[in-house]
């Protein structure tokens, strides 16, 4: 079987985003049998249904990320217990128009942090509830909420915590795991 290709989203458009900083940490790890990229959602317009048939560039080659990966892997912080904007309206715009959706049928993982001890837990649940609509296919377990999220790294953005290196690691191995599964039924 080919290379898994995972494309990974960052939920937030801070320049110093922890998460970002996160996903670029990924995106370096060497995971066995599989290719990870990033997607960024900062010059998406906001989404307006006057456009979804004749969307911005940005959008069409946004979607075409997502119809070109295998899995999505989304890394975000949670803003008032729910998703961030910036990363719904990614979403908004990637499954529209009905009956055009990019995220149709594909794996998925969450990894979130936040500056709390919750770890995003809120937001987590809240984009699941997304994933139904989607019809994605999310990995359940490992799940990886990241607590303190700003003690986690050093000024070069590598993890310092050894346990959170661990449960990222393992969640991008289930996640290949999961979608060569999915592939095969």
């Amino acid at each position: 079987m080919d290379k898994i290709k995972i494309l990974g989203i960052s939920g937030s458009l801070r320049k110093e985003s922890f998460h970002t900083k996160l996903l670029k940490v990924i995106t370096k790890m060497s995971v066995e049998g599989a290719e990870i990229e990033t997607a960024d959602i900062s010059n998406l317009p906001l989404f307006n249904q006057d456009f979804e048939t004749n969307p911005p560039e940005a959008v069409t080659a946004f979607k075409k990320k997502i119809k070109e990966s295998d899995a999505i892997l989304f890394v975000s912080p949670e803003y008032n217990y729910s998703v961030p904007g910036a990363l719904k309206n990614a979403i908004d715009w990637a499954s529209r128009p009905y009956g055009d959706n990019s995220f149709d049928g594909k794996t998925a993982a969450i990894i979130s942090g936040s500056i709390g001890i919750l770890g995003g837990s809120r937001m987590q649940y809240h984009l699941r509830q997304s994933f139904v609509f989607l019809n994605m296919r999310p990995l359940n377990r490992p799940e990886v909420m990241i607590p303190m999220i700003q003690d986690k790294f050093d000024a070069s953005g590598n993890i310092t915590d050894a346990p959170t290196k661990e449960k990222v690691e393992e969640m991008i191995n289930a996640l290949v795991s999961w979608t060569k599964e999915m592939k095969t039924k």
